[in-house]
């Protein structure tokens, strides 16, 4: 089979558009050459690699979360009136509180909402309103390996941006789309910090089994 006919069956099924960003990031289209069609392979490929990293930074992250809530809210926090006020309800955008009622409905126990909580929901608790309900109290114990010569806010602001970071990588791979320009390195990078301010035996382990740093390394 000739590169070109690989080359224009895949281009149907997967669209002209959606190869031409691989084709421009190549060199345009070519006759031939499969090298469009290798970067989109190797794209899904690292954007597959890093769906375990991020599975674990962001349960490690929900769960300290979690158990900042708890601390000040108790065991049945997610249909407390008092958190749920804490909440902001902007009226664009997402919003922390709404997320919070649709992620508890028909649900009985916290188990089974807070996988129903967004990624977005867990960053928002990073901001400065819940500084002395969470943080000033419960970060550096939550997060210990974090530099203890920094404020709390500056601590809990530097979580709240590498979430963002990733947050974007997230995202982008969830809608499988290019993440062939971005700085791969430095997000895992970030995912694995954000896993060692919580546990550094945790991010050790994540560092030895995950596969996504070689993948990196042989981007076409």
């Amino acid at each position: 089979m000739s590169n070109q006919t690989i080359i224009d069956a895949v281009t149907v099924i997967i669209s002209s558009p959606r190869i031409s960003t691989y084709e421009n990031a190549t060199g345009g289209k070519k006759p031939d050459s499969l090298e469009a069609l290798d970067l989109y392979a190797w794209n899904a490929d690292v954007s597959g690699a890093l769906l375990i990293p991020l599975h674990i930074c962001e349960v490690a992250i929900r769960n300290a979360v979690a158990e900042a809530i708890e601390q000040v809210y108790g065991n049945r926090w997610a249909w407390s009136s008092g958190f749920e006020r804490s909440l902001p309800n902007p009226t664009r955008g997402f919003s922390p509180k709404k997320d919070l009622i649709n992620a508890r409905l028909n649900q009985r126990t916290i188990g089974k909402v807070i996988p129903e909580l967004k990624f977005a929901f867990w960053q928002s608790i990073f901001t400065s309103r819940h500084d002395q309900r969470f943080w000033t109290p419960y970060l550096a114990s939550l997060f210990p390996n974090m530099d203890a010569s920094k404020s709390i806010q500056e601590r809990r602001k530097l979580i709240y941006d590498e979430l963002e970071q990733i947050r974007r990588l997230r995202n982008r791979i969830a809608h499988h789309e290019p993440i062939f320009t971005r700085n791969l390195t430095d997000d895992y990078q970030k995912i694995l910090s954000l896993v060692g301010y919580r546990c550094a035996v945790t991010a050790k382990w994540l560092d030895d089994y995950q596969r996504a740093t070689e993948i990196i390394s042989k981007k076409p």
